[in-house]
């Protein structure tokens, strides 16, 4: 899934959770992408447009609290034009404590954000034909992690001080450092247009970014590696895993466009740079360990991380380059019913990097001098093409048939303890759809059908790194993951559906349902083992993350009340659970095969609801406000959406967020 700000293709998406931005419209594009603007995708395609300055006074601003200390303050500026020249300003800050306490005094809670950022926009517009608009955005992000909590028990006995937690709890089991993990980003873009001839526009798009991103994890401080086997003590058993990490990211993006019309064509063509350069760096260490044989009482030891060795360090640079077009033509036929839209894209993608830290130390590669980076030289080029049919069946239904395919580019995964490369994967969809009007436009109904071959997959298998000291095999706290391609073609398909009523003045309803399968060849699991033998076996993969059936419900009323006007939301959210490890994580000591069928998430429902009163006069100003409550999880419903386990330690998982509420008012002149 690729997305873009004002056209800009966003290679990490850190600085979207500031919420910074005043959207416009967002575009959603299903399916490979990349015939039409930007990077190519295999998964689809998210456009956020943002509201241009306007060179008319207006101002937007909100200020709100909630539960859970939070509070919210955001504001968009609109400045009168002036030589040719339009400013727009926005800014937002807004923050909450944790949803879950950590008993250790001075340290964060669980599940807590701190976010503010601004954006500032100047648009010169010397004539109708002719524009140039320059951005600047800055933005800061500290969250603190999720608690994971332990639900249900293994073969091996639990630690006193950390029972069993299988609801949502308000407080941590134990105490421990816990700090935000802070994302920092500035970007720069530079937009011009220029219309050439009445049916001929050009486009430039340039833009640059920084991103510094840290993590500091300590999320699992009560529910992993706090169980020994039945009868051990748990005197100096370390717990409370504490991952760190560093990350560093800047890129550039040059993007230049062509969109025209003709005599029954309408055309875009493009041709993107775009160049990244990511560094990163973890290091994971145990911060506690208990003192008694029963495992009730334990010391933090409240390590310095600076002081920590780093344990993984990498270096990547990334190119990519594209070339693209798209067209759709009309031809002279029946009244203009059928359009016929053909589209083509060239990529090449290069990288070019090294791992040069290796558990604390530089690495000495077969074939390489000592104490030398493994390097990585990836280069592939690509055509993707896309082909589609539409026809105006009637002037409220509308069929298309679409075929398109795309690719995700690549690579080495730097928590692998040999750098070791992975390939492309490539995906081919077919899409099938109608969209349809009826009862006199009250009525929307909207339904697509996929499927498509997916080949050589990117599958991440983790595992702890594993080495033998005296003979015996030890687990570290490093965690080790190798990125390799599923063999041959899995399978995906769906069906998406969507409708909406508008049965009276003042009241919509909206309903939407969805079904996503995919299926993905049996593949070797570089990381299994039993019984201190390391066994590599064909195993069933899992479909992560995406659960098989989702749908969701929305009603929306608004009526006018003594000159002020009542508005009225209220949705509800279901779906039916994923898993998040594409494997089972055990294995029998004789048979190799699994015996611990992979934990899938709960099923969740979720209502979320607002009230508001709108449009009150603020005097002779012509300024108008808007007070509201509202509430997520309105029902205050609990479902694990993660869950991963062992036969030995048990169940662990994260609990959705609890409910929470609030109030605001908006103002806007």
């Amino acid at each position: 899934m690729g997305v873009y700000i004002d056209g800009v293709y966003q290679g990490r998406p850190q600085a979207l959770g500031a919420a910074l931005f005043d959207i416009e419209n967002i575009e959603v594009l299903k399916g490979p992408q990349g015939t039409l603007f930007g990077r190519n995708t295999e998964g689809g395609a998210v456009n956020i447009v943002t509201r241009k300055p306007s060179g008319q006074f207006h101002m937007n601003s909100t200020f709100g609290g909630g539960n859970f200390g939070s509070y919210k303050a955001e504001t968009h500026i609109d400045l009168p034009e002036f030589a040719n020249l339009s400013v727009k300003l926005d800014g937002v800050i807004t923050r909450r404590d944790g949803t879950v306490r950590n008993p250790q005094a001075g340290a964060d809670g669980f599940n807590s954000y701190d976010r503010r950022g601004f954006h500032g926009e100047v648009l010169w517009k010397p004539s109708p034909t002719f524009s140039a608009d320059y951005s600047y955005a800055l933005t800061y992000d500290a969250t603190t992690s999720l608690y994971q909590q332990a639900i249900s028990a293994g073969a091996y006995t639990l630690a006193a001080a950390t029972p069993l937690q299988p609801d949502r709890v308000d407080v941590a089991a134990v105490g421990g450092p816990e700090q935000p993990s802070v994302g920092k980003t500035f970007s720069h873009r530079f937009n011009m247009q220029w219309s050439v001839l009445p049916n001929l526009t050009l486009k430039s798009i340039t833009a640059y970014g920084e991103l510094t991103q840290s993590q500091y994890d300590n999320g699992s401080i009560a529910a992993s590696f706090i169980s020994v086997p039945a009868g051990a003590s748990f005197v100096n058993v370390p717990f409370q895993r504490y991952s760190l990490a560093g990350f560093r990211q800047n890129q550039f993006s040059e993007e230049l466009q062509a969109i025209g019309e003709l005599p029954r064509l309408k055309y875009a063509f493009g041709a993107l740079y775009y160049q990244e350069r990511v560094q990163d760096n973890a290091v994971a260490f145990f911060d506690a360990k208990f003192t008694d044989a029963a495992g009730s009482a334990y010391t933090v030891l409240n390590l310095d991380p600076n002081a920590q060795v780093y344990q993984r360090a990498s270096y990547v640079k990334t190119t990519s380059t594209g070339a693209y077009g798209q067209a759709t033509y009309t031809p002279d036929f029946a009244a203009d019913i059928a359009h016929l839209t053909v589209g083509l894209r060239y990529t090449n993608d290069k990288k070019d990097g090294s791992l040069f830290i290796v558990n604390g130390v530089a690495p000495s590669p077969p074939g390489y001098p000592a104490n030398t980076p493994i390097p990585l030289a990836y280069s592939k080029s690509r055509v993707d093409p896309l082909i589609n049919l539409a026809i105006d069946a009637s002037r409220d239904v509308h069929l298309y048939g679409k075929w398109s395919t795309g690719y995700r580019s690549g690579g080495a995964n730097s928590r692998s303890l040999t750098y070791a490369s992975f390939n492309s994967e490539t995906v081919s969809m077919f899409e099938l759809g109608a969209k349809t009007e009826f009862l006199d436009h009250h009525a929307r109904f909207n339904l697509a059908a996929y499927t498509g071959a997916y080949k050589n997959i990117q599958l991440d298998f983790s595992g702890l790194y594993q080495q033998l000291v005296n003979g015996v095999l030890v687990n570290t706290t490093r965690t080790t993951t190798n990125t390799v391609n599923a063999p041959g073609a899995g399978r995906l398909k769906g069906v998406e559906a969507e409708f909406v009523l508008a049965p009276m003045p003042g009241l919509s309803l909206s309903a939407s349902y969805a079904y996503n399968q995919v299926k993905i060849p049996a593949t070797v699991n570089p990381f299994p083992a039993s019984n201190g033998l390391l066994v590599t076996v064909p195993v069933p993969i899992y479909q992560v993350y995406t659960p098989e059936n989702s749908a969701s419900g929305a009603i929306d009323y608004e009526t006018p009340v003594n000159g002020l006007t009542l508005r009225m939301h209220l949705d509800a959210n279901y779906d039916s659970g994923f898993y998040v490890n594409y494997t089972d994580s055990a294995f029998d000591p004789v048979t190799h095969l699994p015996t611990y069928l992979q934990p899938k998430g709960d099923k969740s429902f979720v209502v979320n609801g607002r009230l508001a009163i709108a449009d009150i006069g603020l005097g002779n100003s012509g300024g108008k406000m808007t007070v509201a409550v509202w509430s997520r999880n309105l029902l205050n419903e609990q479902h694990l959406f993660y869950k991963s386990g062992a036969p030995t330690s048990g169940v662990v998982g994260f609990f959705n967020d609890p409910r929470t509420f609030g109030g605001e008012v908006n103002i806007k002149f």
